[in-house]
């Protein structure tokens, strides 16, 4: 027997699944907006529910939903039969999942759930099914063929039902205005919440400022600088509003120029409209803004004010790098 090319069995597979996922975009219908909506008026959360391969990608569109503002979590439909069925809330909705609408465990706490109230969201590859017809919505997924040789393994079945839970996860996150900030509220660990990290979560403020003016004797600006700890001052004018910074680099090129710390005054040493950065700004912004200018502190700045600092050993401690 002719032993075939893995490559080309690879390419034959992806694009049975490619088919698939075209078959699924022509399927949906209304009751995709009708699932939607459902989700969205639903006061509690979504439960996902599957046996075998559609349990497992259950779980991940469970995650899915659950990271992207949709509260939900994943209930193993043999382990409900045996208890777990009081994880279910009276205003949970279920979205119950199985290729051929006919699994026996996932069958046998749907009159359950019906009877407690509880909306069905149904997702089958059989329009005709038993789990289908119980559905309060049913979501077709509309493959012919496995992209398995046999047409056995859950392949281009398990993919369009992956690819349709992301499309739910997606439409409700749009629907709800969910933004990056909302995402790395849910990743605060992860590496994308840090890198979607705010400079207003990072940065030093009220007391912990060192603030001084431009008639301030550089001795005693030396001083604030060293009890503050960042190697660096704010200089403001009467009304509070940023006019320079001093570093202990000015301080430095201050010395090297002839000038004098005991007799100095700090208008004398500071740099003038120094870099400056938001609140609200990305800190990997903020780092990008340091790396340019060779600087390691940045004021944080609203309304011409400052109300914050941020130095480089901040940006490195918060972990977006």
């Amino acid at each position: 027997m002719e032993r075939r090319n893995p490559v080309e069995i690879g390419k034959k597979v992806l694009e049975a699944e490619r088919e698939a996922l075209s078959d699924l975009i022509l399927s949906l219908d209304e009751n995709f907006n009708k699932a939607v909506e459902t989700i969205l008026s639903t006061k509690g959360k979504i439960v996902v529910t599957g046996m075998g391969k559609s349990g497992l990608i259950g779980k991940k569109i469970a995650a899915t939903l659950a990271s992207t503002g949709t509260p939900s979590f994943f209930l193993h439909p043999a382990e409900a039969i045996h208890g777990d069925l009081g994880m279910i809330s009276k205003e949970d909705l279920v979205l119950a999942i199985s290729n051929s609408g006919e699994t026996p465990e996932l069958l046998a706490i749907i009159p359950t759930i019906k009877r407690w109230g509880n909306t069905v969201i149904g997702i089958t590859n059989n329009p005709s099914s038993t789990l289908a017809r119980e559905s309060d919505i049913h979501l077709f997924l509309n493959v012919k063929r496995e992209a398995c040789p046999l047409n056995l393994a859950p392949t281009s079945s398990s993919t369009a039902t992956l690819a349709l839970g992301d499309a739910l996860a997606i439409a409700l996150l749009e629907m709800r205005g969910f933004t990056a900030e909302d995402f790395a509220r849910f990743h605060p660990g992860g590496s994308l919440g840090k890198k979607l990290m705010r400079v207003r979560e990072i940065m030093h403020k009220g007391e912990e400022l060192p603030i001084v003016y431009p008639e301030t004797p550089l001795k005693e600006t030396v001083i604030i600088m060293s009890e503050k700890g960042f190697g660096a001052a704010f200089v403001v004018d009467k009304d509070k509003n940023l006019i320079g910074i001093i570093t202990d680099g000015d301080l430095r090129r201050f010395i090297k120029k002839g000038g004098s710390i005991d007799k100095g005054k700090t208008s004398e040493g500071m740099t003038h409209d120094p870099k400056q950065i938001r609140k609200d700004m990305l800190v990997i912004e903020a780092l990008e803004i340091m790396e340019k200018h060779n600087i390691t502190v940045l004021p944080v700045i609203e309304n011409k004010k400052p109300i914050g600092l941020v130095h480089l050993h901040d940006i490195l401690k918060s972990g977006v790098i």
